[in-house]
């Protein structure tokens, strides 16, 4: 299979034809360096002597030439990335043969690859990994919408360049969904680093393919490291059909839930339950960036550039002081302070989570730390989700961000309900909660389930009937019958908005033992 390998840039042997160095190819691009190397092809730094700028050109090895099918796969190369036209795609300007080698010329990017990055880095700042993975999604959104899949989406195959924005390359393998394939049944084409499980199983490759290897793309983003290792690539192949991904959050723990689930779903091995396409995938990411840029206070790097990019309605989420920041510089220092002070207060908590510091404290009962990410929407009728990304929110120790339901028209449900339910692992009595919500009037209950898994289903016989929530106020306390029983479970379910509400904002959710 074709993989160039841009980690070998600069390297001086060429193992093709005689080195054509110096030669004028078509009697118009002038041959200086080469500057990758692949198994079909290498590419050279070139000059174009008509329009006086420097290019990237592919050339076929002559020896590869030979072979009827890897020809037609190189030039099919060239036909696909001639049809994209996008800022996050790196272009082609023209092609030809010269002396019996086929070649493709290319915008050339000076820059380093995002693996360099990774590589001299470790891992990358939270808001710049997403503000990546946005530009490669678009990148690949722009194939897709042409229908060609790119079939080795991986770290090595995204340049940065000269200000920083991230252009998808090498389309060597690419294939398109309307024309027969050159590659048989069950032969595996992409790096097994990042391969899908389907492309690992040689089944169907489709743009979910693609959104399945940007997600383990974001993942080494965070981390610094791809999810599996093995012994040799077949084993690295079957890790990914087999095995369930590591969590993201485990091994960064400042990763939002949000952005958690992110990776989560674009990573999921069902193509039932992974991202569909990369527009859903780009609108999650946008909101992630919003959430990671809040969360950080700052914006730096690329993620600059493409916060500016997104929808205004979602920049108008985030403080005009990030999005401004000169005009803050006077509250620097005293910031710093409260970041130093916040630090030493988390080293010596006791308890994993966001803490408890809306908690009303009350003689006999102890606040529970949760992590953001024991929230989830739950919505066992409609199926569709209730803002998945935001569940967090009632659990961040932050009474301005919340989750909100969906809106319903005229406030008519048209089901028994929706909810968030909180994830007390192991299990806890819980013998109340605290619900701060911005939007009071609504009605409904607190349920609560023993260990195991989430019941799906509201008709679960799990679920038990511990609170009642007669009419929410701003501030609503539950009081929890459990019976004395150790429950894992707590279901905040929504049955009645109040008059004229269409919607409802759970801004903190506090639970007691």
């Amino acid at each position: 299979m074709e993989v160039l390998d841009t980690d070998t840039l600069r390297t001086p042997t060429i193992r093709t034809m005689s080195s054509p160095v110096g030669a004028l190819l078509n009697e118009r691009y002038r041959i200086e360096e080469p500057i990758g190397r692949g198994g079909m092809s290498t590419v050279y730094k070139a000059f174009d002597t008509t329009l006086e700028r420097p290019v990237a050109i592919k050339m076929m090895h002559r020896d590869v030439a030979r072979d009827a099918d890897q020809l037609e796969r190189f030039r099919r190369e060239a036909r696909a990335i001639a049809k994209l036209s996008s800022p996050y795609v790196v272009g082609v300007i023209d092609a030809g043969e010269e002396d019996h080698t086929p070649y493709i010329v290319l915008e050339y990017v000076e820059g380093e690859t995002l693996k360099e990055r990774i590589r001299r880095l470790h891992r990358l700042p939270v808001p710049e990994a997403v503000a990546y993975a946005i530009e490669i999604a678009r990148g690949l959104q722009a194939a897709h919408d042409r229908g060609i899949v790119h079939r080795d989406v991986k770290p090595q195959n995204v340049l940065l360049d000269e200000d920083g924005a991230a252009r998808v390359t090498d389309f060597g393998i690419a294939r398109s969904l309307t024309e027969e394939g050159l590659t048989a049944d069950g032969r595996v084409l992409g790096t097994t680093d990042y391969v899908s499980p389907e492309q690992a199983l040689g089944h169907a490759v489709t743009p979910q393919s693609d959104i399945y290897s940007l997600g383990v793309v974001l993942f080494e983003m965070l981390t610094g490291d791809v999810p599996f290792h093995g012994e040799n690539q077949v084993a690295v192949a079957m890790h990914h059909v087999r095995d369930e991904m590591p969590d993201v959050r485990a091994a960064r723990p400042e990763v939002s839930s949000a952005l958690g689930a992110i990776v989560d779903r674009a990573t999921a091995k069902s193509l039932d339950e992974r991202y569909p396409d990369c527009g859903e995938l780009i609108a999650d990411l946008e909101d992630a960036l919003t959430i990671e840029t809040s969360r950080s206070g700052h914006l730096t790097g690329e993620a600059t550039a493409v916060f500016q990019s997104l929808p205004e309605g979602k920049r108008r989420r985030v403080s005009g002081r990030i999005q401004h920041p000169w005009r803050w510089l006077a509250g620097i220092a005293a910031v710093a302070v409260l970041v130093v002070v916040l630090f030493a207060l988390l080293a010596h908590r006791a308890e994993r989570g966001t803490g408890t510091p809306h908690a009303r404290p009350t003689a006999g009962l102890r606040a529970i730390s949760l992590g953001q990410g024991a929230a989830k929407d739950y919505d066992p009728f409609g199926g569709d989700g209730e803002h998945p990304l935001q569940a967090g929110a009632a659990l961040d120790g932050d009474p301005v961000t919340f989750w909100p339901t969906e809106r319903y028209l005229d406030g008519n449900l048209a089901k028994p309900g929706v909810g968030l339910v909180i994830d007390a692992r192991p299990r806890v009595v819980a013998r109340r909660m605290d619900i701060l919500t911005a939007t009071p009037g609504w009605s409904g209950a607190v349920y609560a389930a023993p260990a195991g898994s989430l019941p799906k289903s509201f008709d679960d016989p799990a679920w038990q009937r511990v609170g009642t929530i007669r009419q929410a106020t701003h501030q609503t306390r539950v009081p929890l019958d459990t019976r004395g029983r150790a429950l894992r479970w707590y279901l905040v379910w929504i049955e009645h908005f109040a008059p004229g509400q269409e919607q409802v904002k759970l801004n903190e959710v506090s639970l007691y033992r």
